[in-house]
């Protein structure tokens, strides 16, 4: 897992497919950056990742639950079109953590 801090803001790169496989490992990561590093806003990139079941659904919204916790943001970036329209259906649109129309 690729990851980028710039100012406030930590960015985790995923890949591949996210599924209940591999979501478990993805999320002890992700918290322990978010615990150490305590950015104000973190950004999940999903340009790389192929698939993603429901378990994907549940890594973003533990995530954005926990940014609440230390009083930050999450933003789920390059988000392609077929996942996004998963991430719609999910109802992450209503928190407001989608990042633009194509991305």
């Amino acid at each position: 897992m690729k990851t980028m801090s710039r100012g406030n803001e930590l960015t985790i790169f995923l890949s591949g497919d996210i599924d209940h496989h591999c979501a478990r490992e993805i999320r002890e990561a992700a918290d322990g950056l978010v615990h150490e590093k305590q950015p104000g806003v973190l950004k999940l990139n999903f340009a790389d990742v192929g698939f993603m079941d429901s378990s994907g659904i549940g890594l973003i919204m533990g995530r954005y639950r926990i940014m609440q916790l230390y009083g930050g943001s999450l933003k789920v970036t390059d988000v392609p079109e077929g996942l996004r329209r998963i991430m719609e259906l999910s109802g992450l649109n209503a928190l407001d953590v989608l990042e633009g129309e194509n991305q």
